[in-house]
């Protein structure tokens, strides 16, 4: 109920304001359970996607949207709920895993759409990472569901962060054909199989998106671009105490030969000396 009145309201209002162009739409089956591996560019991603889509599509999203405290937080959680996510506490690492393989089947099992980005994080940059082995492979391994790659085109490029108002453009929604892992049936338990099947489904991402692929995890990559940008900051930290110690020194060195600007006393007291000469 609350799913079709937000998907109405909110669906609606982003068809008309930003009108994502879409391909592929013919290969979101009818009905039955498919799981939805996208790449992620944007936090409005979610929204995106299941606007264009008839069906509902159920994506996990981090407790902390469900939990806060107070009436922003209820509304916040309202909000989460009625776009039909499921919160998972992402803080307990395998655990956390673990939850979102539960809520995968769980959806699947019901026979609806469950929407999932391989990467586990969003791009620090647009391009695209390497996906985690774990929940997408498994979640298929389980159901048997088909999954259908999908790539977000220019949505980072809509609301970049630390940016509040959305820039009015196109994003675009390129839906590729359902690949079936039936042949893997009974292999969860390989991790080389569940690299395979991960491999296998970020390279069709990568053809339908045209990223640049880089084979290293979105979080790694964000700690090395936060690293990066805390040592820069304390470089220019430091350049700016060394410049300001240089200027402190070089002005006590004016006023001690008594040149002009050390403290205006002295430059003006050899001017006054010497006009008492000439007057001599």
């Amino acid at each position: 109920m609350l799913y079709g009145v937000m998907k109405l309201s909110l669906g609606n209002g982003l068809r008309l304001a930003f009108r994502p162009w879409v391909e592929g739409l013919e290969n979101i089956p009818a009905e039955g359970p498919a799981i939805l591996a996208s790449n992620h560019l944007s936090f409005s991603d979610s929204f995106f996607l299941p606007a264009v889509l008839e069906r509902k599509v159920t994506f996990i999203a981090k407790a902390e949207y469900f939990t806060t405290p107070g009436v922003k937080g209820r509304l916040t959680a309202a909000f989460f709920k009625g776009i039909g996510q499921l919160p998972v506490d992402r803080s307990g690492g395998r655990g956390a895993g673990e939850a979102a393989v539960r809520s995968g089947i769980q959806v699947l099992e019901r026979g609806e759409l469950f929407g999932i980005y391989p990467e586990g994080t969003r791009s620090p940059d647009g391009r695209l990472y390497r996906g985690k082995p774990g929940g997408l492979a498994r979640v298929a391994l389980a159901t048997g569901a088909p999954v259908i790659p999908i790539a977000m085109i220019d949505t980072e490029k809509i609301q970049p962060p630390g940016k509040v108002v959305p820039k009015l453009m196109r994003p675009g929604i390129r839906i590729g054909r359902p690949l079936d892992f039936s042949r893997y049936q009974g292999m969860d338990g390989d991790r080389f199989v569940l690299r395979s099947i991960t491999d296998e489904v970020m390279y069709e991402i990568m053809k339908l998106s045209g990223q640049e692929y880089v084979d290293m995890y979105a979080t790694a990559a964000k700690r090395q671009i936060a690293e990066r940008e805390k040592a820069e900051k304390a470089e220019r930290a430091a350049r700016h105490r060394a410049g300001k110690a240089h200027g402190d020194s070089g002005g006590d060195g004016a006023r001690e030969n008594g040149e002009p600007g050390g403290a205006g006393g002295p430059g003006k007291a050899a001017g006054d000396g010497g006009g008492d000469d000439r007057a001599a």
